[in-house]
């Protein structure tokens, strides 16, 4: 009886310590399967919204506020674990977004040239904190997209700052869009009929719609600009808006609109619009847009100014028929109901342009043309060389 029972409590040991082992291999593999699902987590649109909806709770009225303040005395272990789970929330909070159109870049060396100007002029003055991070969205095809993952780090390897880089399918998002903006189409585009492949140049009208919620603010720039100062700072400029402002952008800086209004103008010559600043409405430049796109979504004067009936109206009533997309019309509604908008200073978008100094308005270019004040963001629209620093 000795030995059975010398031979049950040694069976019980053996049982015991491999069932030990059991829960400890499989809390190993758990930990491992964890490591690599967590740490490695795809960077894209979707599970970037995924983190910053889990932290919208946390957003305080000024999201670009950064706490300086450092502890430097040890705390207690349960603070250290709220302290890191603060830490995550507020950087997740602090999030700039950035989105350029990236399209049929693969087809245009001049195109990519400015591209190289752009990105690198933006690392050179860029500078955030460091719980801060920059989202560059960029909207492409297939093609672009392949060119762009080949120069983009290259030409934002000396970075100072935190950055992501995320694609957006141009296909998806122009079919989002085309149901939104149809019926506007064939009043500020350039061909005769609504082309679907129009839709992508009026994101900016309809993003609110087709974005998800958690994002609320971001900012669209062309992409033949070259910058002059902290991009960063840009985005303070939404902490001035005014009550109903939704947009901010700066004014257009030659006579386009004072010719695109000409019949207008003729009806009622009083009016200013078209006629140069400070007095006039010149029309905007969407080369730089701040777009606050919780405004634009509660909004309902905004939203009422998309429904097809209304856009007719105004174009009706200004005789208007632009092919300058989302400028026109921005330019248009603004003609109506200016305290949509923001007007950021012009050093903001420099404009560079002097196509229409030479097509029959040279007597009052200036006018329109110059700018008072730092250069924070020079635009080489019209194909107009860029300064060298």
């Amino acid at each position: 009886m000795g030995i059975l029972r010398l031979f049950s409590n040694t069976m019980l040991r053996i049982g015991t310590f491999r069932s030990y082992q059991i829960v400890l291999l499989a809390c190993a593999a758990l930990a491992v399967v964890a490591f690599y699902y967590f740490g490695s987590e795809r960077q894209n649109f979707s599970s970037t919204t995924k983190r910053i909806k889990e932290t919208q709770a946390s957003h305080n009225a000024n999201r670009n506020d950064a706490d300086l303040s450092v502890d430097t005395g040890p705390p207690p272990e349960a603070d250290q674990v709220r302290m890191r789970r603060t830490h995550k929330q507020a950087e997740l909070a602090r999030h700039y977004h950035a989105l350029m159109m990236f399209t049929k870049l693969d087809r245009s060396k001049g195109l990519q040239a400015k591209f190289q100007v752009a990105m690198r002029s933006l690392v050179e003055h860029g500078r955030f904190l460091e719980e801060e991070t920059l989202l560059l969205h960029f909207v492409s095809d297939d093609a672009s997209r392949q060119l762009g993952e080949k120069m983009l780090p290259g030409l934002l390897l000396d970075a100072s700052f935190k950055y992501d880089v995320l694609f957006h399918d141009v296909a998806a998002l122009t079919e989002k869009l085309y149901p939104i903006v149809e019926a506007m189409q064939k009043h500020f585009s350039a061909g005769s009929g609504a082309y679907y492949s129009d839709s992508i140049f009026f994101l900016s009208v309809a993003m609110h719609r087709i974005m998800p919620s958690e994002l609320t603010r971001i900012v669209q720039l062309d992409l033949d600009l070259k910058y002059q100062a902290n991009i960063r700072d840009l985005f303070q400029e939404f902490d001035g808006f005014p009550p109903d402002a939704v947009i901010g952008i700066v004014r257009e800086m030659q006579p386009v609109y004072r010719h695109t209004f000409w019949q207008y103008r003729k009806e009622n010559p009083r009016s200013g619009v078209g006629d140069p600043p400070p007095e006039g409405q010149p029309g905007f430049n969407s080369g730089v847009m701040l777009l606050d796109l919780e405004a634009m979504r509660v909004s309902a004067l905004y939203n009422q100014l998309l429904e097809p009936e209304r856009v007719a109206r105004l174009a009706d009533k200004y005789h208007f028929r632009g092919h300058l997309g989302d400028q026109d019309f921005f330019t248009m509604i603004g003609m109506e109901h200016p305290e949509l908008f923001q007007p950021l200073a012009c050093g903001w978008n420099r404009q560079l342009c002097t196509w229409w100094r030479e097509h029959g308005y040279a007597d009052i270019f200036q006018l329109y043309y110059h700018c008072d004040g730092p250069v924070y963001i020079y635009h080489g629209n019209c194909n107009t060389p860029i300064p060298d620093d």
